[in-house]
């Protein structure tokens, strides 16, 4: 077992030798992923407003919590009118499964307060001539929402291929050397965006969430069992290294 780990070892040390200079295949990337993960198709589920105040429920805590989080939201309110005219501190109790439930229930209070002043009602509705670039601005315009929120939602929401960057697309894709090291995770929403096809966009984004989550982790990522170790300079150079 052990001779088999370290001639797989030497062989993958080999082929990143060989490969150092050339460009790491985005859609080997994706079948590997996939091969793994299996291909996921987008499901049309709740609408842009939804997915927006469920995007800022799942920052700095973890998918079962945020969609708890949601759920009791849902459950405790009628409609999103309900939500603004509440208390804070009544949606911070509703919330706060979720984590940061007062930091989160002072963004949403603030953001549908913003939406309604802009529209006199509380929806969001993209035209489908609204180009990407300019309904993720639309988004960006209100306070808390970043460029990744405002991904997540047009990718998640309406299918549109707008790469979301989190912390997990980030580190990996640093570790495979498809951004370099000191690329922040906005400014990599631009860059991958440009080298992921249209069509590749929501599998890549959820099966590098995946990836990330159970192999590729911040702290003590698991190499040995990396469908994608081939091509990661990073763990490569890990693997030769113990």
């Amino acid at each position: 077992m052990l001779v088999r780990r370290l001639a797989g070892r030497v062989g993958a040390c080999y082929n990143y030798c060989m490969r150092r200079s050339s460009v790491i295949p985005i859609e080997k990337i994706c079948l590997l992923l996939e091969s793994t993960y299996g291909r996921p198709g987008f499901e049309p589920g709740c609408g842009v407003l939804d997915e927006l105040i469920l995007t800022i429920l799942s920052q700095s805590t973890t998918a079962a919590n945020y969609n708890r989080a949601f759920a009791s939201l849902k459950a405790r309110f009628s409609d999103w009118d309900a939500v603004r005219s509440a208390e804070t501190s009544s949606l911070e109790e509703a919330i706060r499964c979720g984590g940061l439930a007062h930091t989160k229930a002072i963004r949403i209070k603030r953001l549908l307060d913003d939406i309604f002043e802009l529209h006199g009602e509380l929806s969001l509705n993209f035209p489908d001539e609204m180009t990407d670039e300019d309904a993720r601005a639309y988004l960006m315009q209100f306070e808390g929402v970043g460029i990744k929120t405002a991904s997540c939602v047009l990718m998640f929401a309406l299918n549109r291929p707008v790469f979301p960057v989190d912390t997990h697309v980030h580190r990996i894709a640093q570790r495979l050397g498809l951004i370099d090291s000191s690329v922040k995770a906005e400014a990599a929403h631009a860059v991958l965006q440009g080298m992921i096809p249209d069509e590749m966009v929501y599998s890549m984004h959820v099966n590098l969430v995946a990836h990330g989550r159970r192999v590729c982790k911040a702290q003590r990522p698991v190499c040995d069992d990396c469908v994608l170790l081939e091509l990661c300079r990073w763990g490569v150079r890990e693997a030769v290294s113990r």
